[in-house]
């Protein structure tokens, strides 16, 4: 499969979002999207799916064109497949675009041997963002069917000879192993979901757990480390909280920390959708 087109985030309002991926439309929530939609209902009718929330957590898609099961498309300088899912995400999330590019930059103008751990890897845009800039990578998710899609996007993008652990475990369990180990990162990236579950039953909970998840996340750090990159989409986080929760682990290196909403611009006006927040301890160089 080939890709001949990008992401846009078309319009945006009444708690909706409208998004092209490639050649296709979705209409999906965005609780946060208070505000008027630009566009008509003519505009948003010509979605080829639309997704709808249930009480339950997980939700439906209404199709209305025909769309097929995956496509392709190129998020930052590779290919990602793009799939609906019963909980409305599609396998690519454009507004971590800025943190994928600032991880590329930092590896490429390091000019030596680099080891980054993208926990919570999900699809793997970040491991694939930082395997291409040269990166030796470990990538980490407690889902097999999402790690066998982050593989796959692996070899979509033309990085299966790369070296990229791919591992089946639980993050924080994962990461103690490493500490005993003595196996040192100089680089992590961390996307915590809000609640989860282990591949053996362990629980998830990120106000409760985000704080030792940290503390390890410090234990793993090689000693010349260059950058740690956190984000979530859990609505109890703001970038301050990130930020001081970063200071908390990391503020005593030699480094600086940066927080912010993430923003997608819209094309349908001069408007950006928040969508997530993240922070960043950035080594001085």
């Amino acid at each position: 499969m080939k890709s001949d087109e990008g992401y846009e985030l078309i319009d945006s309002g009444f708690e909706r979002r409208l998004d092209r991926f490639g050649p296709y439309i979705l209409d999906r929530p965005a609780p946060q999207a208070f505000w008027k939609p630009q566009l008509s209902k003519k505009h948003w009718k010509n979605a080829h799916a639309k997704f709808e929330r249930s009480s339950s957590g997980g939700g439906k898609w209404k199709f209305m064109k025909k769309l097929p099961e995956r496509w392709i498309v190129k998020i930052v300088d590779f290919e990602m497949i793009i799939s609906p899912t019963g909980f409305g995400h599609v396998g690519a999330f454009p507004e971590q675009t800025e943190n994928l590019r600032l991880i590329q930059q930092r590896i490429k103008t390091l000019n030596r041997k680099i080891e980054v751990m993208n926990l919570f890897g999900y699809t793997g845009a970040a491991t694939l963002a930082a395997s291409k800039a040269g990166a030796e990578l470990c990538h980490v998710d407690a889902s097999k069917g999402i790690v066998k899609w982050g593989r796959d996007n692996a070899k979509q993008a033309g990085l299966t000879e790369r070296p990229i652990r791919w591992m089946v475990e639980d993050v924080i369990k994962f990461l103690k192993r490493e500490i005993r180990r003595e196996h040192f990162y100089h680089g992590l990236v961390l996307d915590p979901p809000t609640f989860g579950r282990g591949n053996k039953g362990e629980v998830w909970k990120i106000e409760s757990d985000l704080p030792e998840l940290l503390l390890h996340c410090r234990e793993v750090l090689h000693k010349k480390p260059d950058f740690v990159i956190l984000s979530t989409y859990s609505p109890k986080f703001t970038p301050h909280v990130l930020g001081n929760m970063l200071d908390d682990a990391f503020g005593d290196l030699n480094g600086t920390i940066e927080s912010t909403e993430m923003l997608l611009p819209e094309t349908s006006r001069n408007r950006q959708m928040p969508n997530g927040v993240t922070a960043r301890w950035l080594a001085k160089r």
